[in-house]
């Protein structure tokens, strides 16, 4: 599994993450929506944690700086 999300792109998921478990916990998001939105935080943190996003590559994204060939 090659890594293809980039620094900014880990840091907003996490950030989305602990805002929509922080909703969630705090009962201003209820119902159908609340388990949508707890279930988001969990593939947010974990697609930051390891760095892949497997809906990147069908479309071949990656927010990976390119590094400079030596």
């Amino acid at each position: 599994m090659k890594k293809n999300m980039g620094g900014l792109d880990r840091t907003i998921r996490l950030i989305l993450a602990v805002a929509g478990a922080g909703m969630v916990y705090s009962h201003m998001i209820e119902g159908p929506l609340a388990i949508i939105v707890g279930v988001m935080a969990v593939i947010f943190v974990l697609t930051s944690v390891i760095g892949f996003c497997p809906l990147y590559v069908p479309f071949k994204i990656s927010t990976l700086k390119k590094r400079p060939s030596a």
